[in-house]
């Protein structure tokens, strides 16, 4: 049996893990666009706020980490832009911009959420931010530090939202 799994962090990870317990001779593919896999995204605002001060602590393992732990192919920076349901493949794009098709048994997609950002005004200006990957916690991070940041509005209370609100003022900035 051949799997692949579109989206390697918390979802896709998991999954691909629990499958290689339950088939040790199936093969499992990990389509990931990030250059991260299988990192803690409910503590990046830990680490925006200093709780947890080693970015390393974020990760739990490496695409060379999964296929020697789980034989798992981890493929990063790589995009999945076409599924072909009938013959059973995908079209993926690589960072290069090249193009190839793998084909699958089962397919997952574990791609996650995206940030909803209200139909608002000055969305687009700067010191506005998402957080969902690693590189918006370093974005974040950087206009804090660069910007000497005293107040900031947090817009959604979900985990991610209220966690976020926790360690900005950790940092002694007044949240709304």
């Amino acid at each position: 049996m051949k799997y692949v799994i579109i989206g390697g962090v918390a979802g896709g990870a998991t999954a691909a893990a629990r499958l290689r317990r339950l088939d040790e001779q199936a093969e499992i593919i990990i389509i990931q666009n990030e250059p991260y896999i299988s990192y803690a995204n409910c503590g990046l605002p830990y680490y925006i706020g200093n709780v947890v001060t080693s970015r390393s602590l974020l990760f739990r393992e490496t695409p060379e980490q999964f296929k020697a732990n789980s034989c798992i192919d981890v493929r990063i920076g790589q995009e999945a832009i076409a599924i072909d349901r009938q013959t059973k493949n995908i079209s993926i794009r690589r960072s290069d911009r090249t193009e190839y098709t793998e084909s699958y048994d089962k397919l997952l997609l574990a791609t996650g959420a995206h940030p909803v950002i209200p139909p608002i005004g000055g969305t687009g200006t700067a010191g506005i931010f998402t957080l969902r990957h690693v590189h918006d916690m370093d974005q974040i991070k950087d206009w804090i530090q660069q910007q000497q940041i005293k107040e900031a509005l947090v817009i959604g209370s979900g985990f991610i939202g209220l966690e976020m609100t926790d360690n900005l003022q950790r940092l002694g900035i007044a949240v709304t």
